[in-house]
């Protein structure tokens, strides 16, 4: 029975895809408590583009802006193969795995330091004191604090996106797979870059709605660009897909999954 349904195409694709989308997404989550300079990162002097009054605007991005792009793609090849009923589906395992890993974390963080531990790495590399456990806590806490803003914006991004993804569809058809999958993410990732970051930072932490404006512009802009960037993946991805599956099965599977209401 086990090898049965290892062996079917249809599976194997699914539990591929969703495999991609679990990891980058819980990965995301895990780094999205860092924001870096863009700018930076590339050698560059940031941009200080003057932005809401006295702010000025720089490309500093979460982390987790990195790994989104493969979550997106992944979400617009499962919406392509498996429809609605698909990406819901893997959205709320999705939620349900991030969730449990956070619920592990916090109980990591509750666990007693052993004496040992704490003592050989007192001191950093430059002899400096170094508190361990300290750091431990810091760096993962800062996952924690926006466990319920992200996972809030995730949900809300990926039903948006797989309903915008299939009404382009219906009014496309089956051709012009870089209108839906473009600007279903377009759109949905417009609430998600801001709904995230108004419910961790600015309602629930210590950042000015100017800040959050300036962050969720930036992230935003990241990802328009991206979106339209790697589109020409989502091509190569039809491609293997559909010769892996078979010209016939694939047009089969992508019939069913937009002709999908619910």
């Amino acid at each position: 029975m086990v090898t049965s349904i290892l062996k079917d195409k249809k599976n194997s694709l699914f539990i591929i895809l969703s495999g991609i989308f679990i990891t980058n997404a819980l990965i995301a989550e895990l780094i999205g408590g860092k924001i870096f300079s863009a700018e930076k990162s590339l050698g560059f002097q940031p941009l200080d583009i003057p932005l809401f009054g006295d702010f000025l605007l720089q490309f500093n991005l979460t982390a987790g802006v990195v790994l989104w792009p493969v979550v997106f793609i992944t979400t617009d090849i499962i919406n392509e193969y498996f429809g609605k009923k698909g990406v819901r589906r893997i959205t709320f395992i999705t939620v349900g795995l991030i969730t449990y890993a956070f619920l592990v974390i916090y109980l990591a963080m509750k666990l007693a330091p052993a004496d040992f531990w704490l003592s050989v790495n007192a001191t950093n590399e430059q002899g400096q004191a170094f508190d361990i456990n300290y750091a431990f806590e810091k760096v993962l806490s800062q996952g924690l604090n926006i466990i319920f803003a992200s996972l809030v914006a995730f949900v809300i991004g990926q039903l948006v996106d797989v309903s915008v993804f299939h009404r382009l569809r219906k009014m496309t058809g089956p051709k012009r797979i870089w209108l839906r999958a473009t600007g279903s993410t377009l759109i949905s990732q417009l609430i998600d870059s801001f709904v995230v970051l108004f419910v961790a930072f600015y309602f629930l932490g210590p950042w000015s709605i100017t800040q959050v404006l300036a962050v969720g512009l930036t992230n935003y802009i990241y990802k328009f660009l991206i979106a339209i960037l790697l589109t020409p993946i989502l091509y190569v991805a039809h491609y293997l897909i559909d010769n892996y599956l078979g010209k016939e099965t694939a047009e089969a599977m992508m019939a069913e999954a937009s002709s999908q209401d619910t």
